[in-house]
């Protein structure tokens, strides 16, 4: 078992086209983790994702601030305590709508 502090993690910029995005890679290989990758992202006020999409799904839980999450079907507010499951191969993308910094878990499959 390994235990630490989520501000051990260093709090990396993602690069354009994302938008005042900052991500820490909680749990991954670097780990250990086998299989799945936990990832902690915070948007900044203003800030957005990439509206992308790729093969694999990944399912979200929000913590702070309010956002809209974006797909081919339109918008869809959401808030702390939101959860989110993206499908492979759905167009997504995450944006702050609040004054406040968005902050949400991310988990995906390991990319093998």
């Amino acid at each position: 078992m390994k235990a630490y502090h989520y501000t051990e993690i260093e709090n990396l910029d993602v690069p354009a086209p994302a938008e005042k995005v900052k991500i820490r890679w909680l749990i991954n290989e670097k780990q250990g983790a086998p299989n799945f990758a936990m990832r902690r992202f915070e948007v900044a006020p203003g800030g957005q994702t990439p509206y992308h999409t790729h093969e694999w799904e990944h399912e979200v839980y929000v913590l702070e601030g309010d956002a809209v999450a974006v797909s081919e079907a339109g918008e869809t507010k959401i808030g702390p305590g939101s959860v989110i499951l993206v499908e492979p191969n759905e167009k997504h993308n995450f944006r702050n709508t609040g004054k406040d910094t968005f902050v949400f878990l991310c988990m995906i499959p390991l990319q093998k």
